[in-house]
């Protein structure tokens, strides 16, 4: 069939034109919906807990503290040089990267328990709440 006289054939038809309606018709929405749902939260790394002290390994379990940040949180939480940290919360800390693992998935400003063994001999159980590396 012909086109009437005086208007183009058209090569697509009516179903890419239907199509085309569509498919703008989603874009208008998606960036209704976009302007309607405000900024996109900020992307990258998450902030990183710390207890701002420093750990050594020296051959028994535990991570031995070789150096306390003041002020930081280890040091608002009792920690001095000497202690050795036995657990964080209800996991065992055996090597000083067992501690840094596990202070690295607790988020910053959620209190964590420490079990310590001070250089005096005596055990103690601490509240620390680590603070943000930056």
């Amino acid at each position: 069939m012909d086109p009437p006289a005086g208007r183009p054939r058209c090569r697509w038809g009516r179903r890419a034109a239907a199509g085309l309606a569509l498919m703008l018709a989603g874009a208008v929405l998606g960036a209704l919906a976009t302007a309607r749902a405000g900024p996109a939260p900020a992307s990258g790394p998450a902030p990183s807990a710390r207890l701002g002290v420093e750990v050594t390994d020296d051959g028994r379990p535990g991570a031995l503290v070789v150096g306390v940040q003041n002020p930081g949180p280890g040091h608002t939480a009792g920690l001095r040089e000497g202690d050795l940290l036995l657990a964080v919360g209800a996991t065992r800390v055996d090597t000083a990267a067992d501690l840094a693992h596990e202070v690295s998935r607790t988020a910053p400003g959620i209190p964590i328990r420490l079990t310590v063994r001070h250089a005096t001999g005596g055990y103690q159980q601490l509240t620390a709440v680590p603070g943000i590396l930056t």
